[in-house]
C-alpha cells in the first residue's frame, strides 16, 4: 500500500473531478480535477529536472493555487517539500538554502537575482520562477508535461517536508515531518472538528507554515471541499465571505480585527459552524467578546511546527476561554516539574508531548534531536502550562523566550545578534510586549556605549539598520535606550522583568 500523503489525500477527493476546489477572489475555480492534472504536470517536471526521491524542493513564493499545487506535486513526486516565508532576505535564505541544500528552489521573479547567487553558493541545480499571479517559468516549464503520474510509493516514517523554526541559540533547525507525521495530524483533525458534506473553509492564512499548509489545507483536501482561497487576510473580503463560509480558521489577530468592526455580528456568521484559532495565544477578552458579538465560542488550539496540533478544545463539550483544551486522539501529554516528574493540578510545569504526529527529529541535527527528546520519546515542547482539575490545558508561558507577532514565530537571538554588531552598542535584549493587533510586537531594550558611536543611536537608526536583514515582522516596533540591563545573580539578563516594566508604558 502506497503511505504517500498525496495519495492519502486524494483517495478522498470527489468522484467528479469537477467538484470545486479552491475559489479565487476573482471568481476563478479550481476543481479536483485541475488539482490532479496540474500536480501530475509538475511532479513529472520535477522528476524530469533530476531530483530523486528524497531531495528537497524549496519554495519562497506568495501564496496561490499554484503554490498549493506545487507542494502536492513536490510530496507526489516523492521529494520533501520546504515552505520558505516570502519576507525572508539575504541573510536567512543563504542559511537555509545551505542547510538544506534543494534540488530544486522556486522563487519569486523580483528574486531571481540573489535567488541565483545565493543557489550558486550553496549548489542548487535548479531554480525556477512562480510570480505572485501564478505565473511564471514553472508554470511554462510544466505546461507540456503529461496530465498523468504514478505517484511514487512512500512509507509513512519517509520525510514529507521540512520546516525551519528556531531556538534561543539563532540557529534554525529544520523540522522533519514525515508522510505519516502528516497523515495522522490531518486524519485526528478532521475527525474531531467533525468536518461533514459541504463544508466550506474561508482560507485566509499564509501557507509558509503548520497552521495554513497543513491544519487548514489537509483538512480540506481530506474532506473533498472547498475553500474560498484568499490571498491574505482582508477585514472587507472576510466580512463578503464568511455569510458563504461554514469554517473559518484564523491567528487571534485577525479576530481582533473583525471585532473592531461595527459591522460585524451575528448576521455576519450566520452559516458559521465552526471558528478556530490558534498559533499564538487568544485574550480571553477577545474570546468573551467575540462570542457576546458573534454567538459564536472560538475553538482554540495548540501546535507547533515540531508536530503540528496537540491539544484542542473540544467540537460538543464546552471551550473554556484562557486554555487550549485537552489532549487530541493519539496524543500523549505530561506536564513535569524540573525534575522530570508529574507536576500537580494547577502547578505550572514543562509540556512534553508524543504521538505520531510528532516529528522526526531536526534536519542535520542529530545531537540536538536527541537533547529535545526524553530516553521514553516524549517531545520538550518548551512552552510551560498547567492542567485544571477537568484537564484543560492552560499555556503559561514559553521557556525560549519565543516572540509570537501576528501568529509568525520570532526568535530574540537572531535579532541580538544583528543589534549588538552595531557601532555604539554594548549590548540588547529582545522581548515582546503586549500589542492590541498582533498579540506581541517584537521591542529592543538596547544599551549604548558611553562615545559619540552610543551617542549617535537612535530608535529610528536601530530599527533602519535591521530593515532589509530581516523580514519585516521581525524588525522592532519599540526601541528602548538604557544604561543597563537587569541581571541576577548567575549574571543572566532579566527578560521577565524588561517585559514587565516595558508593558506598562504607554501604547505607542
Amino acid at each position: 500500500m502506497n503511505q504517500n500523503l498525496y495519495s492519502f489525500l486524494a483517495s478522498h477527493f470527489p468522484k467528479n473531478p469537477a467538484a470545486p476546489s479552491m475559489i479565487l477572489p476573482d471568481g476563478r475555480v479550481w476543481t479536483y480535477g485541475d488539482i490532479e492534472r496540474a500536480s501530475g504536470r509538475m511532479a513529472n517536471l520535477i522528476v524530469s529536472l533530476g531530483l530523486r526521491p528524497g531531495d528537497r524542493v524549496a519554495a519562497q513564493v506568495e501564496k496561490t493555487p499554484e503554490a498549493l499545487v506545487l507542494y502536492l506535486a513536490a510530496i507526489r513526486a516523492g521529494m520533501v517539500f520546504l515552505p520558505l516565508n516570502p519576507a525572508y532576505q539575504r541573510q536567512e535564505l543563504d542559511y537555509f538554502l545551505n542547510d538544506a541544500t534543494p534540488g530544486l528552489f522556486v522563487c519569486r521573479p523580483q528574486m531571481r537575482a540573489l535567488a541565483d547567487e545565493l543557489a550558486a553558493k550553496a549548489g542548487v541545480p535548479h531554480v525556477i520562477e512562480l510570480d505572485d499571479d501564478g505565473r511564471g517559468s514553472l508554470i511554462a516549464a510544466a505546461a507540456p508535461q503529461p496530465d498523468g503520474f504514478d505517484t511514487i510509493v512512500r512509507t509513512t516514517a519517509d520525510l514529507a517536508a521540512i520546516l525551519y523554526t528556531s531556538g534561543t541559540t539563532g540557529r534554525s533547525k529544520g523540522a522533519m515531518l514525515s508522510h505519516g507525521n502528516l497523515a495522522h495530524n490531518a486524519q485526528t483533525l478532521h475527525a474531531y472538528w467533525h468536518f461533514q458534506p459541504g463544508d466550506v473553509l474561508l482560507h485566509m492564512l499564509p501557507t509558509f507554515h503548520v497552521h495554513g499548509l497543513f491544519v487548514a489545507c489537509h483538512c480540506v483536501l481530506l474532506n473533498g471541499s472547498a475553500m474560498f482561497f484568499e490571498p491574505k487576510f482582508d477585514l472587507a473580503r472576510a466580512m463578503k465571505l464568511l455569510p458563504q463560509a461554514t469554517v473559518f480558521m484564523g491567528v487571534p489577530t485577525y479576530y481582533v480585527r473583525l471585532l473592531l468592526n461595527p459591522a460585524f455580528g451575528r448576521d455576519t456568521c450566520r452559516n458559521i459552524r465552526l471558528f478556530v484559532a490558534g498559533s499564538a495565544p487568544l485574550l480571553k477578552e477577545t474570546f468573551d467578546e467575540f462570542r457576546a458579538r458573534s454567538g459564536h465560542t472560538i475553538l482554540e488550539r495548540y501546535g507547533m511546527t515540531e508536530g503540528g496540533m496537540f491539544t484542542s478544545n473540544p467540537y460538543d463539550g464546552e471551550r473554556r476561554g484562557g486554555t487550549v483544551g485537552h489532549p487530541l486522539p493519539g496524543t500523549a501529554i505530561r506536564i513535569v516539574g524540573a525534575d522530570g516528574t508529574a507536576v500537580r493540578t494547577g502547578v505550572v510545569g514543562n509540556i512534553q508531548v508524543k504521538g505520531d504526529n510528532v516529528f522526526v527529529g531536526y534536519w542535520g541535527m542529530p545531537e540536538k534531536t536527541r537533547e529535545e527528546f526524553t530516553a521514553d520519546g516524549f517531545f520538550k515542547t518548551g512552552d510551560m502550562g498547567s492542567w485544571d482539575a477537568d484537564f484543560y490545558i492552560t499555556i503559561s508561558g514559553r521557556s525560549k523566550d519565543l516572540v509570537i507577532t501576528g501568529g509568525l514565530n520570532v526568535y530574540p537571538k537572531e535579532i541580538e545578534e544583528l543589534i549588538d554588531a552595531m557601532p555604539g552598542v554594548v549590548e540588547s535584549a529582545v522581548i515582546g510586549l503586549p500589542h492590541p493587533d498582533f498579540g506581541e510586537a517584537v521591542s529592543a531594550v538596547v544599551v549604548r556605549q558611553k562615545n559619540p558611536a552610543g551617542a549617535a543611536l537612535t530608535e529610528a537608526a536601530i530599527i533602519s539598520a535591521i530593515k532589509g536583514q530581516l523580514a519585516n515582522f521581525k524588525v522592532p516596533k519599540w526601541v528602548y535606550l538604557v544604561d543597563q540591563l537587569p541581571r541576577n545573580a548567575m549574571g543572566k539578563v532579566q527578560k521577565s522583568i524588561l517585559r514587565q516594566q516595558y508593558s506598562a508604558m504607554p501604547d505607542r
